[in-house]
């Protein structure tokens, strides 16, 4: 790996030639800009605003705008002339435990290699002493013509720096903070833990860039002469209320169905889990109420005018069909009636008979 800064780490009296290289690199993609008429590439010139010609590097130098707008001009020379103890050296200041740095200060991270044979026993020195004690240290160095805060601690077998912020270049997060006091209950902590705990821990390897894998086949099919539309997943809509208890629960549950997967898979599991949408709350279900109360009487009257025609409608029925029923009652009464006479007069006659049977046979006694 190419250096991009040599000179020493000075440890109180000990100095350890070293050199410093990139620990990271960037696999974001870049475009260019073009003509989008002709495919002509986009190129900025830098031109002078007095004389609108266009300016070589050599002739370009530095200034220092002030608050009016007034220009400035520094030049290398003045800059160099400045007192940069830390020009070519990492000067360590004070070793702390890690947790006393703030993760909001660290920025780009760089690699510190011993540079020559004599430096390998001073750089081991301080790496192991760094690994025993479980501290980091704490340095000040120059880079690109300013001085820089570092932190200094061991990863594997190399010692890593970390350029940090200066302590007023981060901003107080007061005004960031919610406004709103929200009270959170136990129970909806107790599933966030159980959320924690079935995510658990991950495979930072396992996890990879899946916007810039498919840039690249775009990239690769369009060189290929082959249209490749990716398919482009649904936003989120934003915005949406829901029931943080029923999020939480379907997430463990979503959470410890893909527990079996990588750790990306158990992410994303857990980002899709379904979440219920809150219900309405009481004033709007007392609205409702209302407004059903106030068209229950046009319904009723409505019900009831129903009710009355058929009633209506029936009674007119009824009506029609009494004469006939009249009818059939008057028939029948007669028949019952000469019925119920002939039968009383069989009655009578046979009772007559008997009468006079009765009478005859004493008279036929009293002749013997």
């Amino acid at each position: 790996m190419r250096s991009i800064w040599n000179g020493a780490v000075s440890f109180g009296l000990v100095s350890i030639p070293i050199k410093v290289v990139n620990a990271t690199e960037s696999r974001s993609m870049s475009f260019r800009q073009i003509h989008t008429a002709d495919g002509g590439r986009i190129r900025y010139r830098k031109v002078c605003e007095l004389d609108d010609e266009e300016v070589p590097a050599s002739e370009i130098g530095k200034a220092y705008e002030d608050a009016d707008g007034t220009l400035i001009p520094i030049t290398d020379e003045d800059l160099a002339a400045l007192p940069l103890p830390t020009a070519k050296t990492i000067q360590i200041v004070a070793f702390v435990a890690g947790s006393e740095i703030d993760p909001l200060q660290m920025d780009t991270p760089y690699y510190l290699a011993a540079n020559g044979a004599p430096a390998v026993k001073p750089y081991t020195l301080l790496r192991e002493a760094l690994k025993r004690s479980k501290k980091v240290a704490i340095a000040k160095f120059a880079l690109r013509g300013r001085e820089r805060l570092g932190m200094l601690r061991v990863v594997d077998d190399v010692i890593a720096m970390h350029g940090l912020l200066w302590p007023d270049e981060i901003r107080p997060p007061e005004e960031v903070a919610p406004e709103t006091d929200v009270r959170i209950r136990e129970a909806e902590l107790d599933l966030a833990d159980a959320l924690m705990n079935t995510l658990g821990e991950v495979d930072l390897d396992s996890l990879h860039d899946h916007y810039r894998e498919a840039l690249e086949e775009l990239i690769a099919a369009r060189a290929a002469g082959v249209e490749l539309r990716p398919e482009r997943e649904p936003a989120e809509s934003g915005g949406k209320v829901i029931d943080l208890m029923a999020a939480l629960e379907s997430s463990v549950k979503a959470a410890k169905q893909a527990r079996g997967g990588d750790g990306e898979q158990v992410a994303e599991a857990a980002r899709a889990a379904e979440v219920t949408e809150l219900k309405p709350r009481k004033r709007a279900t007392k609205a409702a109420a209302k407004t059903a109360a106030r068209t229950a009487p046009k319904e009723t009257g409505a019900k009831k005018s129903t009710s009355t025609a058929k009633g209506t409608a029936a009674s007119k029925s009824t009506k029609s069909a009494a004469p006939k029923s009249t009818a059939s009652k008057s028939a029948s009464a007669k028949s019952t009636a000469s019925k119920s006479t002939a039968s009383k007069s069989a009655s009578a006659k046979s009772t007559t008979k008997k009468t006079a049977a009765k009478k005859t046979t004493p008279r036929k006694r009293a002749s013997a």
